[in-house]
């Protein structure tokens, strides 16, 4: 069971006869109702673990409780470290279902029924499934049954070979392509890219006829209208102002409970020799482990909360966290009037919390220790001391092409590249592959990364271990191989024959104590751009100004002018914050307010920022917190909601709505008003529109964009979102695939269909989904040839094409897999690039 557990990434076992079993990646987001599950999450050390474990709505109370105590096992093995949740079905923490980007899927049964494998290429189903969620999708089957449905929600029904998708009237945007992304996933995952997509608007059923003669013959003919749209179960709170501390532990057998205190909580009230309960009246209940606590004592933790909630007759849905001291959440910090973390690592000198704000210390600590003390490696996500050898490719027309030495650490925001680390463990061999995308790369680039990595992977048996980057979020150690030379440019390419557009002023902020942790980054040459906490690069075309903030520390303003010396071989002229000289700002266009705020000088903030959701997109309002937020984030269609403690901001979108705005108002007035840490009913309450933040706002996101929401933008990447569904063909269904069927190991569902009017299909139903400002829509015509075998058509004159292929239109016969396989992109990104870049990927593919 713990062989692979600290392997970066995602992990999942479901309880089977009381024992873990591993479930294939290829059924991740799939949960049988009646079955428990344990997901490990790793981001990369001990230090950084969550382990949830799923409870179906129909799972026994042995396997619940055989999931608790492997969640207790993991828990010690790992060390103590990691933070557990309970997770109880359909009412997911925003946390577990980040990690399904395509959305949860609740099937009927479980291990018992024996249906628990997810097997591809396989039709024989039949099941409708009910969608909903905009953010983090959930998909739970229902009965197959036209009463199953209302004109709110999404709906999906699977007949095998085809998956027609039932938009209801009153879903929206965003929902809509959430359900196509999931439809597609299960074609790709569950059907081997084999099944048909097609979509139906349910408030215009009659631009749809093909399709709806399809719904019709499996869900038989419609009595009267759809039910209206039914309120969700429960609204996400953001909190609960009535908080108790209580001590938990046991006496001559029997669990007691002793009240500690009530709001406002100190942090002095918890000691390291105990185990506490923080209750937000049922809402949340979370457990604090000391670290003296006995072994019993943390061992207990979990079963004692469970113990707690049973006897204080709170819903089994009580979401329940068990943490460790060291290891507290945002959430849980923010109970406490004022908190501050312990800020020494013995014998390595000061560390400091690494909170979501503009000043993020690094530590230092001797990298002689790594090896000496594996936990510190993990603690600081660093494998060795970043002495081995580098490798760097960039993607170059779909393929790798080495970068030359003299350039390694530079990185272009227009480019992807791949840097294969190699270093020595125990006298053997060990890789890192970091696969960096850069933010303006296009997605046949980020593929063709993604399909370079499992070359370089496949080159060396599967060895390398592989880590996503995207830019400006690279790890401490990709930083540390660079020794000190890290450069992000904002755009362009490095390539060797391209030539980048001369941009005059440039600006790049450094930030870093020393070559293992520093990083250059280009910003914009705007006097907003600055902070007061960080050394900045202004580079002209006559003089360079090494602009020390008043924030930053000497070991910055070092290996600032480190930096400064690869940046730009010109002679740096020295600048301290508030001595600036005029050509300085005109430089930068004119002096501006920046992010000089004297409280983001602090070392350790005393909270956490943490952001809200505010939507009221499924019929109610609601408030859902965001974990681990970043400027993407901040959805355009919602106002969001960013508490810094001393200020909070109301951000709105431009695509929000009056009533959103109007009720986020109000609700951030309620969100300080019933604060469990009794909060200044006074605090400000900052109102800003997209596109109008100020410094003061962006001070507290990483790498901000101050481009990102443009409208030719925001329409690009929504119509690249859709994954635009081509040249669908459902001439091949034929009765038997509308036929209900009985369930099986691959169909759970138990039929209750009304008898089915059987039509006949036309062979020419085809459709072609396109993402409009109305919604999704789905044509009734378009291409009418079916998809063929790939090795038809690759490196075949037009003699050897089988009858009615054009030789110039290939690719039109390929399914939507072999599409993106052989020709990098998917068909919607393919079509928007420019006919000879067409050309080329054809002519690479064999397709010309």
């Amino acid at each position: 069971m713990h062989q692979n557990l600290t392997k970066p990434g995602l992990q999942i076992w479901t309880i089977n006869n009381m024992k873990m079993a591993p479930v294939s990646p290829r059924g991740y987001g799939n949960f049988f109702e009646g079955d428990c599950y344990i997901v490990l999450y790793n981001r990369g050390s001990r230090q950084s673990i969550d382990i949830h474990y799923w409870i179906g709505n129909t799972s026994s109370q042995d396997e619940q409780g055989a999931a608790a105590i492997y969640v207790t096992q993991l828990d010690e093995y790992l060390g103590g470290s990691p933070l557990q949740h309970r997770e109880v079905q359909g009412y997911e923490s925003p946390r577990f279902r980040g990690y399904f980007k395509n959305g949860l899927i609740y099937k009927k049964g479980g291990v018992a029924s024996g249906f628990h494998h997810v097997d591809t290429n396989v039709y024989n189903i039949l099941r409708l499934l009910h969608v909903k969620g905009r953010k983090h999708v959930t998909a739970t089957e229902v009965e197959v049954s036209w009463n199953s449905f209302n004109n709110g929600d999404i709906f999906l029904l699977d007949i095998g070979k085809a998956i027609v998708q039932w938009n209801g009237p009153q879903s929206n945007r965003r929902e809509k392509l959430k359900a196509v992304l999931l439809a597609q996933d299960i074609r790709d995952r569950e059907r081997g890219g084999r099944a048909q997509i097609g979509v139906v608007e349910g408030g215009d059923e009659k631009d749809s006829p093909e399709l709806m003669k399809i719904m019709t013959a499996v869900l038989g003919q419609r009595n009267g209208p759809v039910r209206e749209a039914t309120p969700d179960d429960r609204s996400d709170q953001a909190q609960n102002n009535n908080v108790r501390l209580y001590h938990v532990f046991e006496h001559s057998g029997n669990l007691v409970v002793q009240e500690v205190a009530t709001e406002p909580l100190t942090q002095d009230l918890l000691r390291s020799s105990d185990c506490y309960i923080a209750d937000q009246r049922g809402s949340s209940v979370m457990v604090w482990k000391g670290k003296q606590a006995s072994k019993e004592e943390r061992r207990e933790a979990l079963n004692r909360a469970l113990g707690y909630i049973k006897a204080k007759n709170y819903p089994s849905s009580t979401s329940v966290k068990v943490m460790s001291e060291g290891g507290e959440s945002a959430m849980f910090k923010h109970l406490f009037k004022s908190w501050r973390d312990k800020g020494q690592t013995q014998g390595l000198g000061t560390t400091y919390n690494v909170g979501k704000i503009a000043k993020v210390d690094q530590t230092k600590f001797d990298v002689m220790q790594l090896h000496a003390r594996p936990e510190l490696a993990a603690q600081h996500r660093m494998v060795d001391d970043a002495s081995g050898d580098v490798t760097v490719w960039r993607i170059e027309n779909l393929e790798l092409a080495e970068v030359n030495r003299r350039t390694y650490g530079q990185f272009y925001g227009g480019d992807c590249y791949l840097v294969l680390y190699t270093y020595q463990r125990s006298g053997q061999q060990q890789y890192i592959l970091y696969m960096w995308q850069g933010r303006h790369a296009t997605t046949d680039e980020i593929t063709a990364c993604a399909y370079q990595a499992v070359n370089v992977d496949n080159k060396y048996n599967g060895a390398p271990v592989q880590v996503r980057v995207v830019m400006g979020k690279e790890p401490r150690h990709f930083l540390a191989i660079f020794k000190g030379k890290l450069i992000i440019f904002e755009g362009g390419t490095g390539r060797a024959s391209a030539v980048n557009p001369d941009k005059g002023a440039r600006l790049f902020q450094v930030r870093g104590n020393d070559e293992l942790s520093t990083k250059a980054t280009e910003v914009q040459a705007r006097a907003s751009s600055l902070n007061t906490n960080d050394v900045f690069l202004l580079k002209t075309d006559h003089v360079s100004y090494l602009w020390y903030g008043k924030g930053c520390s000497g070991d910055e303003r070092v290996v600032g002018r480190a930096m400064s010396d690869v940046l730009s071989k010109q002679d740096k002229q020295v600048v301290m914050e508030g001595q600036e000289p005029a050509e300085f700002w005109v430089a930068l266009g004119g002096k501006g307010p920046y992010a000089s705020d004297k409280r983001m000088q602090r070392e350790e903030p005393l909270h956490s920022p943490r952001l809200f959701e505010c939507s009221n997109q499924t019929g109610r309002f609601r408030m859902t917190e965001v974990d681990d937020f970043t400027q993407d984030d901040l959805d355009e269609e919602d106002v969001m909601l960013l508490d810094t403690w001393e200020e909070i901001f109301l951000w709105v979108g431009n695509l929000a709505n009056q009533y959103e705005t109007k009720e986020a108002w109000n609700s951030a007035q309620e969100y300080l008003r019933t604060h469990p840490a009794r909060r200044d009913p006074d605090t400000p309450i900052i109102f800003v529109k997209e596109g109008h933040e100020p410094p003061t706002f962006t001070g507290w996101f990483n790498a901000w964009d101050p481009h990102k929401w443009s409208v030719s933008e925001s329409d690009l990447n929504m119509i690249s979102l859709t994954h635009v569904l081509c040249h669908q063909d459902f001439s091949n269904l034929n009765k038997s695939d509308l036929s209900p069927r009985p369930a099986t190991p691959t169909s759970p569902s138990t039929l209750r269909t009304q008898s089915p009017v059987l039509m006949n299909l036309s062979p020419s139903s085809r459709f072609n989904l396109t993402f409009t400002d109305g919604g999704i829509k789905s044509p009734s015509a378009g291409y009418s040839g079916k998809f063929l075998d790939p090795e038809l058509l690759i490196n075949k004159s037009p003699s050897e094409l089988p009858q009615g292929v054009d030789p110039s239109q290939r690719e039109a016969h390929l399914s939507d897999v072999d599409f993106e396989n052989l020709l990098g992109s998917s068909r919607a990104d393919f079509l928007r690039l420019p006919k000879w870049r067409q050309t080329d990927l054809k002519k690479k593919a064999g397709l010309f």
